[in-house]
């Protein structure tokens, strides 16, 4: 009854309801009090932080990278800063204070800065790209935006772009910009930007935490007018021979510095085959198996064996030569690079005998040259040869090596048997304190002893004066070399038929060595020969490098090293050599001693040059046996005496070019004798 009277109760069903609803309100509010203290107390920090992130925006920014000299301290690879203008012409303020910062900074027409600022979109992009200097001021300006970069640039027209590499997402890759990656790249900074509540940045309202630290300076050791030389010369090798690549590097054999690198690989010079590219070296060995069995004493210069007509069964397997001949010593072998013959020396020397002395050369192993992904080559351990291993390592066979470990090799060669190792990169400037670390020439080993390494210079230069090499062989110096050819490689290791290797180390000149060439060009047509495509490459680039008028070599030295046969009339020798400066000759033995011309038989005639380049002027007269005066740069203009008159060898012609006073004051005065 009770029970009934209650449900049937209206006014207690509503309390009843109202207590629910106030209990449901106090949780609610409960939580809500809590949350709030959470937000206020335990996350007040976090909730902090985002709304400021809302309003400020830590931006990294980049650091400039460091340049990229040559030796003389050209620059190779710079950064700039450039940025990018565009205006919003709805949020600026002040229409004519922009439209002037425009027109003074940015150097725009009025008209044009008028139509950027009047237009009727969101957005409108200034062309071009500008200096710090030029937007500083416009980066205050409402409506104004600003956006800078950092650009890498490599002034010299793709000069030695495969050594040097390029940068990528801002960081290195290939060449020197990755192998040096860390010591260029510097260190980011930071800077806060201000926002407005769209999130816009507010201008004048960005703030740099900490400045960026710009990457330090490499200065190398290439030399930028020998790197243009080598890749020209390359390239014209390359073309004449339809090759489809290849490679020369030309090093200072005294130190190991590098003085020029260039490769070129189906066309493109970005590449840096001649440092990660293999290939077998074919009878530019020779020297090195020569010098092992010199140093090891079981074979003498004067040896004679016997080539049996260029033709020697062994083994089962027959070794054959380009030309046939009998009996030759072991100089002989070399001069005429007869395969029979240094495989019949090659059988006196034991086997830890023959891979140590290739060891030693630094083949089968890095050279550490500070450049990314080096090959190492192959040199198998004597465990792993057959039988007839030390007949083909003695030509140039079952063994693999780079253009780089060659160049280093033949180096050794030439300098007194001291193995060195390579070095391109010359010093590292900090450019904020001036602080540099210099990097020193270091010797790796002795290879061979001094007096092998001498006795060997005499039967390089007979394999360039008379024996394959003789087309790098040069009329003033005498120069030393091995030419080689050997089969190529294609996919799975396989020889390729009719598809071969030109190679030829040289050395510059014979008796007081200052430059070190090796040049390889990959698969030439027709002429295939070593002797015939490659070498003729380092006399190119020598005459081009001596008709320089900044050059690595030492003129004074160079001079000395002159030939010194004397013409028929008895006169003293004819010495092509260029000026080292302009109006500045090079006197050619040092010692005051004057070339005169000969007898009027041996005279010839200035070939017409107007309109040809400088260095190609000079070339041209070297070849005839002329001293070269040089003025101005450029196109030759001119030459005093002029074309088709009669001088003798020895004579000096006057070269004037594109920027020389012309005509000169005085004609005639510059065609005397000796100078």
């Amino acid at each position: 009854m009770r029970r009934a009277t209650a449900r049937g109760n209206p006014g207690r069903r509503l309390k009843a309801r109202r207590r629910r609803i106030l209990a449901g309100w106090i949780a609610v509010a409960g939580v809500m009090v809590t949350r709030a203290a959470e937000v206020q107390v335990v996350e007040r920090v976090a909730w902090a932080s985002q709304a400021l992130a809302q309003h400020e925006e830590v931006r990294a920014v980049p650091a400039a990278r460091g340049r990229v000299l040559d030796r003389n301290g050209v620059e190779l690879a710079v950064t700039h800063w450039r940025a990018s203008v565009g205006v919003s012409p709805r949020e600026i303020r002040d229409r004519e204070g922009v439209t002037s910062a425009l027109v003074e900074q940015l150097g725009l027409e009025r008209s044009a800065a008028d139509s950027a600022i009047a237009g009727g979109g969101a957005w409108s992009t200034i062309p071009g790209r500008y200096s710090m200097s030029q937007v500083k001021r416009l980066a205050e300006l409402h409506g104004v935006h600003v956006q800078g970069e950092l650009r890498r640039v490599y002034p010299r027209s793709g000069l030695a772009r495969g050594l040097l590499g390029a940068v990528r997402d801002g960081a290195g890759r290939g060449g020197v910009e990755q192998s040096m990656d860390s010591v260029l790249a510097g260190r980011p900074g930071r800077e806060v930007i201000v926002r407005d509540s769209n999130g816009r940045a507010i201008p004048g309202r960005t703030l740099m935490v900490e400045a960026p630290t710009p990457g330090r300076d490499v200065t190398l050791t290439i030399d930028r007018d020998l790197q243009a030389i080598a890749e020209d010369m390359l390239a014209a090798a390359i073309e004449r021979a339809g090759a489809r690549g290849g490679d020369l590097v030309i090093t200072d054999p005294r130190s190991g510095e590098i003085l020029a690198l260039t490769s070129v690989v189906g066309g493109s010079r970005a590449s840096l085959s001649a440092v990660n590219t293999t290939f077998e070296p074919g009878s530019t060995i020779k020297p090195f198996t020569t010098a092992a069995l010199l140093h090891h004493g079981v074979a003498d210069l004067g040896d004679s064996v016997d080539t049996e007509g260029g033709r020697w069964t062994v083994h089962g397997r027959t070794i054959t030569d380009v030309e046939r001949h009998g009996w030759l010593t072991l100089h002989d072998v070399i001069k005429r690079s007869s395969n029979v013959g240094i495989a019949k020396f090659a059988s006196r020397l034991s086997r830890g005998q023959h891979y140590t002395s290739l060891r030693d050369f630094g083949f089968g192993t890095i050279t550490g040259v500070p450049l990314p992904s080096e090959a190492s080559g192959v040199l198998r351990r004597p465990s792993d040869w057959n039988v007839l291993s030390a007949h083909s390592l003695s030509y140039g066979y079952e063994l693999s090596v780079t253009p780089l470990q060659m160049a280093m090799a033949f180096g050794a060669l030439a300098n007194g048997g001291v193995l060195m190792k390579p070095l391109i990169v010359k010093e590292v400037r900090d450019p904020l304190t001036g602080g540099a670390q210099v990097m020193r020439p270091t010797r790796i080993r002795q290879a061979i002893p001094a007096d092998v390494a001498r006795a060997l210079t005499p039967v390089l230069v007979d394999a360039v004066e008379g024996g394959t090499g003789t087309r790098a062989r040069m009329s003033t110096f005498s120069v030393a070399g091995k030419t080689g050819t050997t089969r190529a490689t294609g996919r799975q290791g396989r020889y390729e038929d009719g598809a071969y290797h030109a190679t030829f180390g040289a050395i510059f000149p014979a008796d007081a060595p200052q430059l070190l060439f090796f040049v390889r060009l990959d698969r030439p047509q027709d002429a295939y020969y070593g002797g015939q495509a490659a070498a003729p490459v380092t006399l190119a680039t020598v005459e081009s490098l001596l008709s320089a008028r900044q050059a690595p070599i030492d003129r004074q030295a160079l001079a000395l090293s002159a030939r010194r046969s004397s013409l028929p009339t008895g006169k003293s020798p004819v010495v092509r050599f260029a000026a080292t400066a302009e109006g500045a000759e090079v006197e050619p033995w040092g010692e005051g001693d004057r070339v005169v011309a000969g007898a009027s038989a041996f005279q010839v005639r200035v070939p017409p040059l107007e309109g040809a380049s400088a260095r190609v002027a000079l070339r041209r007269l070297h070849k005839l046996g002329l001293r070269v005066r040089l003025d101005g740069v450029g196109g030759v203009v001119a030459t005093v005496p002029g074309p088709g008159e009669s001088v003798a060898p020895g004579d000096t012609v006057r070269v004037f070019a594109g920027t020389s006073v012309w005509p000169p004051s005085v004609l005639g005065g510059e065609s005397g004798q000796g100078g």
